[in-house]
């Protein structure tokens, strides 16, 4: 079911989200919601923050055919590359507005599967940058937090303004 995205300035947003101990139906239906929402928009990956369930949940898919959705629990960065990559970010949270941004171009990363398992896979490009703006939403940050105070400032009046 697609589910409406909290908005900023919601303090769910700037909370971080509690870890998941199992892979139960409520997480496989809260995972199931955040594809349809990710789907509707469409994106390339949702936390389940975004849509407010306070939970270390995200699912990503970067795919062009789309259908290949990868769904984390408790996803953690093992590693990051020293390349970096730029691109052009934004959130349904904060809708009208986005920004590039600077991430690194590849990541390992550590995460409870959909079938309960630890499972470890590296990420590149739109992908890579896909996973870390999740795990950014499960750690209660935006990717404008990446951003200068300048540039951050002009961002939030443009979206202010955009939000009405």
């Amino acid at each position: 079911m697609k589910r409406r995205c909290i908005l900023w300035p919601d303090k769910r947003l700037r909370t971080p989200a509690a870890p998941v101990d199992a892979i139960t139906d409520a997480v496989r239906a809260v995972w199931t919601d955040l594809v349809d929402t990710m789907e509707a928009m469409p994106g390339v990956g949702m936390a389940a923050p975004q849509i407010g369930v306070m939970q270390r949940l995200v699912v990503v898919d970067a795919s062009k055919a789309r259908g290949q959705v990868i769904r984390m629990a408790n996803p953690e960065i093992l590693h990051a590359s020293i390349e970096m990559r730029e691109y052009d970010e934004a959130s349904p949270n904060l809708p009208g507005v986005w920004a590039t941004i600077v991430r690194p171009r590849a990541v390992t990363v550590r995460f409870m599967n959909e079938h309960g398992e630890m499972e470890e896979r590296d990420f590149v490009g739109l992908w890579a940058t896909s996973v870390q703006h999740q795990i950014d939403h499960l750690n209660g940050k935006l990717y404008f937090d990446h951003l200068s105070t300048m540039k951050r400032d002009i961002l939030l009046r443009k979206a202010r303004k955009a939000m009405g």
